[in-house]
C-alpha cells in the first residue's frame, strides 16, 4: 500500500509498504486524514516514533465483523489492553500497555489502509461529510474540557492560541453560553472565529486578571505565563498542549493564587460526532489545503508554515 512513513532519516513516501492487519482487528480503507501538530513534533523526534504517521482520519471498514463492513468510521487513537486496572475502571486512554495510532507502537492513517481495534470504531452519521469527520479526533479533545471542567453561562473564558485545536476549543466552549474570547498572535485566525466568540490580537489585548477559565493552546511557556495574567485568583487553567520548558511560567503563582491546573488530552468521540451531525460546529473552514498522499512530505512542510491551520491528505 501507499504510505507516508517516518524513519530515522525523516518522513518519506513509500509506494509499496506491506500491510498486515492485526489479529482480531478491523481493516479500514482511509478516505481522508488530517495533519496535526503532533505529527509535526514526531517528525522532529518527539516520542522517538518510527512507522506510518497520522491519527486524525475517516475511512470505510473493508474487513472485520460483518456488522461493520462498509461502515464509514472514525476511531479512538488509543489502543488499550482492555484488561489492566486502568482499563477496567474506564480510563483506556491512560492504559500503561496502550499503543497509540501513528504515535506510539502502531502504524497510523497516512496510508491507504489502517488496522484498528473494533472497540475503537465509531460510525459517522450520513449527513457528516468526510471533510468534517476528519476533525472528530481533535474536536473530541476540545469536548474533553467539558468532561473535566464545569463551564457556566456566567463564566468568562479565554482561549490562548487559535491554531487548529484552539479554534475547535473556542467553538465548543461557546456552546455553553459562556463569554468566550480567543487570543491570537496574528489577525487571520480571528477572521475564522464564529460570531459567538470574541477575538483579539495578543499585541492589542489587555489581560485584566478576571477570567474564570483560561485554556492554553499555544504549547509555549510564554502562553502559560500569559494565561496567569488573564486568570483570576482561584480560576482554572486548562493545558491542552505540552511544552518542554516552563520558562517564564511560574508554578509559584499557581500556588499563591490557588489556581486549579487541569491537564487535558484525548476526549470522547460520540459528543464530537453529535456536534457535527447537528451542525453546531463546522470545522471545514479550517482546511487550508487538500493534498495527495504522494505529496505527503511537502504537505507536512506546508502544515508547519505560519498561518496554515489544517492540511488534509487523500490516499
Amino acid at each position: 500500500m501507499r504510505a507516508l512513513v517516518l524513519d530515522t532519516d525523516g518522513p518519506r513516501f513509500v509506494p509499496d509498504r506491506p500491510f498486515e492487519p492485526r489479529a482480531g482487528e478491523a481493516t479500514v480503507d482511509v478516505r481522508l486524514a488530517g495533519v496535526c501538530a503532533t505529527d509535526l513534533e514526531l517528525v522532529k523526534g518527539y516520542m522517538g516514533f518510527t512507522g506510518v504517521l497520522g491519527h486524525e482520519w475517516v475511512g470505510t471498514v473493508s474487513s472485520g465483523p460483518s456488522a461493520w463492513l462498509g461502515a464509514r468510521v472514525v476511531g479512538d487513537i488509543n489502543a488499550a489492553c482492555g484488561t489492566c486496572k486502568t482499563c477496567l475502571v474506564g480510563r483506556p486512554s491512560h492504559c500503561p500497555e496502550r499503543t497509540v495510532l501513528g504515535i506510539q507502537g502502531r502504524d497510523g492513517a497516512f496510508a491507504e489502509h489502517l488496522s484498528v481495534p473494533v472497540r475503537n470504531l465509531h460510525r459517522v452519521p450520513d449527513g457528516v461529510p468526510d471533510e468534517a469527520a476528519v476533525f472528530v479526533e481533535p474536536l473530541a479533545a476540545a469536548c474533553q474540557i467539558l468532561e473535566q471542567v464545569h463551564v457556566r453561562p456566567s463564566d468568562r473564558v479565554v482561549v490562548l492560541g487559535l491554531g487548529r485545536l484552539g479554534q475547535l476549543c473556542a467553538r465548543v466552549l461557546a456552546l455553553t453560553g459562556a463569554r468566550v474570547m480567543g487570543v491570537s498572535r496574528s489577525a487571520p485566525p480571528l477572521a475564522l472565529l464564529p460570531l459567538s466568540v470574541a477575538g483579539v490580537r495578543a499585541a492589542e489585548a489587555t489581560p485584566d486578571g478576571r477570567a474564570d477559565i483560561v485554556v492554553d493552546c499555544t504549547g509555549s511557556s510564554a502562553g502559560i505565563a500569559a494565561a496567569m495574567q488573564w486568570l483570576r485568583p482561584r480560576g482554572t487553567l486548562v493545558l491542552k498542549t505540552t511544552t518542554h520548558d516552563l520558562g517564564a511560567a511560574s508554578p509559584t503563582a499557581w500556588v499563591i493564587d490557588e489556581i486549579t491546573v487541569v491537564g487535558s488530552r484525548c476526549g470522547p468521540f460520540e459528543p464530537a460526532l453529535r456536534l457535527l451531525a447537528a451542525g453546531l460546529v463546522d470545522p471545514t473552514p479550517l482546511i487550508h489545503a487538500s493534498r495527495s498522499l504522494v505529496d505527503g512530505v511537502d504537505a507536512l512542510e506546508q502544515a508547519g508554515q505560519s498561518g496554515v491551520l489544517k492540511v488534509v491528505l487523500r490516499p
